[in-house]
């Protein structure tokens, strides 16, 4: 049986930690990955295969929605939700026509634990 990977994508060290801990705590068997940009994202996955992507809107460089446009394509079955304090519906929309999820923080273990679950968040 395969590893699960999840990459956690976010600028801020904090954000990443805080993250980490959550999936590690309702899944502690599975591997967590981290990105600092969404450059970083793109080139994380050529190396490795993430099963579920979270990721911030807004980073410096590449931010995370046009990341998962570039994402989506290549994980077409990964689970992809965007982690973000930037709640506008625009970036709802956004993520919605790409088949990206979107979960507000502060992270609540109840809608990751669905995310995980389901490859998407709770609606």
């Amino acid at each position: 049986m395969s590893e699960t990977i999840v990459l956690v994508v976010d600028d801020s060290r904090v954000s990443r930690m805080m993250t980490k801990s959550a999936i590690e705590r309702l899944r502690p068997d599975w591997v967590v990955l981290e990105a600092a940009s969404g450059e970083d994202a793109l080139s994380a996955v050529a190396l490795d295969r993430p099963d579920f992507i979270l990721m911030d809107v807004n980073m410096p460089g590449m931010g995370g929605l046009e990341a998962a446009r570039q994402l989506r394509p290549r994980l077409p079955k990964a689970g992809i939700s965007l982690l973000t304090a930037n709640i506008q519906d625009s970036i709802r929309d956004q993520a919605a026509a790409m088949g990206v999820g979107f979960m507000s923080k502060p992270l609540r273990d109840e809608d990751l634990a669905a995310f995980l679950a389901a490859g998407r968040p709770p609606s």
